[in-house]
């Protein structure tokens, strides 16, 4: 496993959180270090103003009790703005014409005469950070060594930026902590769907999640809802195969065996035809079940277009299969639809075979195409015995095929009848007919 999986959400949070941060973090040490050193500089300054001051002040209060009278100048000096950091170093002590009166042990380099201010003085490779200020009758140079300030600046501004830089390490193993702890609802989340069982299908519980984390278990409680559909229809597929064909095969093993026991040419060819006419009903449950299994797992029709119903019904009538003798059409040619022309024609397919079967031999079925207020509907009215009115919510059950059987059949085609429907966002009609027989209609919502 690679150390940084990129894959990984807690990597990927980890990485940003930790790159803003650091970033942020080192500007603000840049900063911190920066604004020390500028304020180390401007104390330096300030002791060169303060001894440049103080040294004037002392000098001159010298010079006015030896008698010589410098009041105005004190007074002028003392207009002028004093720096806020002001401490004492080195200096020099010059009268008007310039002659040294005073010098610290170690006297700074000799500025340019009659140059006030701050300026750097430059000796070899020895720089110098110089103030001189004068009164007019006295002039004082203080001085300090550019190495000294540069590391006594450096110095004060690494001891500001240092916690800051110390803290980064610190801040990001208190964001690893809160990253983990923060996406723990999704390692939970992770260990329920992972200690699933396929027998164990029930919705996640989702009061505990964070509003972020409802979306994903949603959409896996979404998933574990179609899986247990899908999972519910493959059960109840088995065993409906299971059941449904134990009653044909058995039959075709019986007549079967019949065959085999014979000894008569016309019995044993009356054998073979019930075998052949069982394994027909045995391939045509098989291939109902099988359409049953396709439909339920669709949320809608797999190929959708727009479907003259007039066109649909005449290809349908137009089946080999069905006896088209006894089909009239009655249909309307301005009825659309959108659907899956393969699925609606399974669907009719089986509401025409269905009346057929149910039909006296020479009656006839009709199969008709409406349009009612702009709403279209295809329907098929056969002449047979009708239903109960019992009966009437159960024709679609699986597997139903009513109170007195009297035709063969599997009792699936009017629940596909039904799905298929339900597909297209149409409704199953039955009703009886006052004139006698069914109609089974299939109508579309305005």
């Amino acid at each position: 496993m690679r150390l940084l999986d990129m894959n990984s959400l807690r990597v990927r949070l980890l990485v940003m959180l930790l790159a803003v941060t650091g970033l942020i973090w080192l500007g603000a040490a840049w900063w911190s270090f920066y604004d020390a050193r500028h304020e180390a500089e401007e104390l330096l300054d300030a002791q060169l103003a303060q001894s440049a001051h103080l040294l004037l002040a002392q000098t001159r209060h010298e010079l006015v009790e030896e008698g010589e009278n410098h009041l105005a100048a004190y007074e002028a000096l003392d207009d002028h703005e004093l720096h806020p950091y002001e401490q004492k170093l080195q200096f020099r002590i010059l009268d008007a014409r310039g002659n040294t009166l005073l010098a610290s042990a170690n006297p700074p380099p000799a500025m340019a005469a009659g140059s006030t201010g701050y300026a750097e003085v430059w000796v070899g490779d020895e720089g110098w950070r110089m103030l001189a200020t004068s009164d007019g009758i006295l002039r004082v140079e203080v001085a300090q060594s550019l190495s000294i300030r540069d590391e006594l600046a450096r110095h004060v501004a690494l001891r500001l930026a240092l916690p800051v830089l110390l803290a980064l390490p610190l801040l990001g193993g208190l964001i690893f902590l809160v990253v983990g702890r923060a996406l723990r609802p999704l390692d939970s989340l992770a260990g329920k769907v992972a200690s699933r069982t396929a027998a164990n299908l029930a919705p996640l519980e989702t009061d505990t999640l964070p509003r972020e984390v409802l979306p994903l278990a949603s959409a896996l409680n979404s998933l574990l809802k179609r899986l247990d559909h899908a999972l519910d229809s493959e059960r109840r597929f088995t065993a409906d195969a299971a059941h449904e064909l134990r009653t044909p095969l058995a039959a075709i093993e019986i007549q079967a065996q019949v065959a085999l026991a014979s000894h008569k040419e016309d019995g044993r060819a009356h054998a073979l035809e019930q075998v052949l006419a069982g394994t027909r009903r045995a391939a045509r449950l098989v291939e109902q079940l099988l359409r049953l299994a396709r439909l339920d797992p669709l949320a809608g029709p797999p190929r959708s277009r727009n479907l003259e119903l007039a066109q649909l019904a005449r290809e349908v009538v137009a089946d080999p299969h069905l006896d088209s003798a006894r089909i009239h059409l009655e249909c309307v040619e301005t009825a659309v639809i959108a659907g899956d022309p393969e699925l609606l024609s399974v669907a009719l397919r089986n509401l025409l075979d269905n009346a057929l079967r149910y039909s006296p031999a020479a009656s006839r079925v009709t199969l008709g195409v409406s349009l009612d207020n702009d709403v279209p509907s295809l329907w098929v009215e056969d002449s047979g015995p009708g239903v109960t009115a019992a009966e009437l919510p159960r024709l679609t059950e699986r597997f139903y095929r009513g109170g007195e059987v009297v035709r063969e059949g599997s009792g699936l085609g009017l629940a596909i009848v039904a799905r298929i429907a339900r597909l297209h966002g149409a409704r199953l009609i039955f009703e009886n007919r006052e004139a006698g027989g069914l109609r089974a209609t299939l109508a579309w919502s305005s």
